[in-house]
């Protein structure tokens, strides 16, 4: 039986899934919240790493900050995309003015700036906010 590693959005805990059980609403071992809430996980320098190592899905990043007008209207969309796409692909959200370190490893030049992952792994980057159908249609181009 294959299983999916997924970090707990609420305690950072590593959590292993049986794949064929991600759709049926599974909760932290730990803190028992959900580990899909429908809403993009909050990465930071202190769990970036967890969450990176412990995803069995695509993750999907949209690095942002609260002062670009874009990416606050982007927002709604990327909050639309968590509910609709989880549990296959995972939304996650790095605020790039708390989270400078972060951004520049990741060598972000501009915002809103998406960034695909899989298996811990950079493997697509989109800059510029898109709407939903658009998002969707990249997503699937990339295999997700």
């Amino acid at each position: 039986m294959e299983t999916i590693n997924l970090t707990c959005g609420n305690c950072d805990t590593p959590n292993r899934i049986p794949a064929q059980r991600l759709g049926d609403g599974p909760r932290c071992g730990r803190c028992k919240q959900p580990l899909f809430a429908g809403t993009p996980l909050v990465l930071t320098v202190d769990n970036v790493v967890q969450v990176l190592q412990n995803t069995g899905v695509p993750l999907l990043v949209d690095c942002w900050a609260p002062w670009c007008g874009p990416c606050r209207s982007f927002a709604p969309v990327f909050e639309q995309a968590a509910r609709e796409l989880e549990p296959r692909l995972r939304l996650a959200k790095l605020d790039t003015e708390a989270e400078q370190q972060t951004a520049a490893l990741w060598g972000i030049r501009s915002i809103p700036t998406l960034l695909l992952f899989r298996d811990g792994r950079e493997i697509a980057r989109l800059s510029g906010a898109l709407p939903l159908t658009q998002l969707k249609k990249w997503l699937l181009e990339q295999g997700v």
